[in-house]
């Protein structure tokens, strides 16, 4: 009998070749496996009768500057709404050619979620429909949750851009006319 939970067990049977690495800690079951292997192992894990890991709920990287090579790795925390199952998949990537294959044919969300990564930890993701900057502005130089990320230097200047015809133009109209219509009622 393994110290390893039931499902490592049947993912070390199924997939073994597969799989670099497996771990189970305190009820959080953890694979590592090679980069251009990750959608074939993504699908199987979707489409596994036993596992039905169909839910992403997250992508993240992590960056080892100094500590390990390859450099970063980039997690997927995988659901199934079914079993209530969880696995956590790690992804080594190199820092000389940090690219990952995109999740976007598996999931909708992985778009929004790999554009985060992209946009802190500069991974890309081959094959992504819209890979650019997410929460932070286009000019921004470097990507700020590595651990070689300068940050005691100034970030490029940009000129303030017009939000005429967007969400936040539109909302601050409407604050503007709500304020009109409340002062107008009190007179």
């Amino acid at each position: 009998m393994s110290d390893e939970s039931p499902k490592i067990d049947y993912l070390r049977e199924q997939r073994g070749g597969d799989i670099l690495e497996f771990r189970s800690q305190c009820g959080d079951d953890t694979i590592v496996i090679a980069r251009d292997r990750l959608r074939p192992i993504i699908l199987a894990l979707k489409q596994d009768p036993l596992l039905k890991l169909d839910f992403l709920t997250d992508i993240t990287a992590v960056d080892y500057w100094g500590k390990k090579e390859p450099r970063f790795e980039v997690v997927y925390h995988l659901y199934s709404l079914s079993t209530k199952y969880r696995l956590r998949l790690k992804v080594p990537v190199p820092e000389d050619d940090p690219v990952v294959e995109s999740l976007t044919p598996f999931w909708k969300i992985a778009n929004w979620l790999e554009r985060e990564v992209w946009d802190m930890y500069g991974i890309r993701f081959s094959g992504h429909p819209d890979l650019r900057r997410i929460l932070l502005y286009e000019e921004f130089q470097g990507y700020p949750l590595r651990k070689d990320y300068p940050v005691n230097e100034w970030q490029p200047l940009v000129p303030q851009r017009n939000v005429d015809g967007t969400f936040v133009d539109q909302r601050s109209e409407m604050k503007r006319l709500r304020l009109k219509q409340q002062l107008s009622s009190k007179t």
